[in-house]
């Protein structure tokens, strides 16, 4: 009988995942914003992913002419300081940049969903606790926290760059998250599943995250983008990825070599670019899912 209860509940409670889509896919306002934003991004993936594979470009450090030669047939987009095709380099910083972006993107989301939810939905001191620690974290500026943690490490891999960026990005989707699992431990649904002998993992994992999962992907997306952003700002300061090339690094690289005065626009104007699309077609793609899973925000 509570089983009974606890499904027709959850039925008129929760906001249904598989419904927002079938919504979404009904009406074709949203519908071209949200394909329209995942076609760009998973375009600049391939070209970063399959790129160098398709076009036999397996080392962008391979010198094919001199200092920042014009685009050519042999360069599409001419080439950097050091004589290495920038179009060989733009395929592979892409691909530097998505990896570090992802790792930083799902550190950040698990630790900040794990705290969240454990603060919101035990409450107490627990929460208490839980929060102040997540306060006291986005006091301090996480460049600093980054740059600290860049400098102490002696070899900075691609692995390394995206766990440095997560573990400093969690506090605002903790706190969101926070609020939402507060919420929703009053449900009627979590009580029946409470009074059934559900335990607080077990109504955690099964009662409570499912229901922040729309959330939870929107913030995915959204530490995504700034953990790309953000590793374009260390490498430009010096604290890149050791022995790989980035978007952040190329750009490094064309303002210590002085591309902008010297007129040589191929150097830092496709990476400046790239990075604008990337994190473009990201927020759109995160107004476009927020649309989609809150009627109120939908356009007549």
């Amino acid at each position: 009988m509570a089983t009974i209860t606890q499904t027709r509940t959850r039925q008129i409670v929760s906001p249904s995942f598989l419904a927002g889509f079938r919504d979404f896919s009904a009406g074709g306002v949203f519908n071209r914003r949200f394909v329209f934003s995942v076609i760009v991004f998973l375009v600049i993936a391939a070209f970063g992913f399959l790129g160098p594979v398709l076009l036999d470009r397996s080392d962008p450090l391979i010198t094919v002419g001199g200092l920042y030669d014009p685009p050519s047939s042999t360069a599409w987009l001419g080439t950097d300081n050091f004589g290495r095709d920038v179009f060989t380099q733009l395929m592979h910083g892409t691909r530097t940049s998505l990896i570090i972006g992802l790792i930083a993107g799902t550190v950040a989301t698990l630790i900040g969903l794990v705290i969240g939810t454990v603060a919101g939905y035990v409450g107490g001191v627990v929460e208490e606790l839980l929060m102040a620690f997540t306060n006291v974290i986005i006091t301090i500026p996480s460049i600093v926290i980054l740059i600290l943690l860049s400098i102490a490490i002696n070899s900075r891999s691609i692995e390394a760059m995206g766990f440095i960026i997560g573990v400093t990005s969690w506090p605002w989707t903790a706190r969101a998250v926070r609020a939402q699992a507060s919420s929703l431990r009053t449900r009627e649904y979590v009580d029946i599943a409470r009074l059934s002998g559900a335990g607080t993992l077990s109504l955690i994992v099964s009662e409570i995250i499912p229901f922040m999962l729309t959330y939870v992907v929107m913030a995915f997306v959204l530490q995504l983008s700034s953990g790309i952003l953000q590793e374009a700002a260390l490498s430009m300061l010096g604290l890149g990825p050791s022995n790989n090339v980035s978007l952040g690094i190329m750009l490094q690289w064309s303002l210590l070599w002085e591309s902008v005065r010297t007129g040589a626009w191929w150097a830092f104007v496709p990476p400046t670019l790239l990075l604008t699309l990337i994190a473009f077609s990201l927020l759109l793609l995160q107004s476009s899912i927020d649309e989609i899973f809150n009627p109120r925000l939908r356009r007549a």
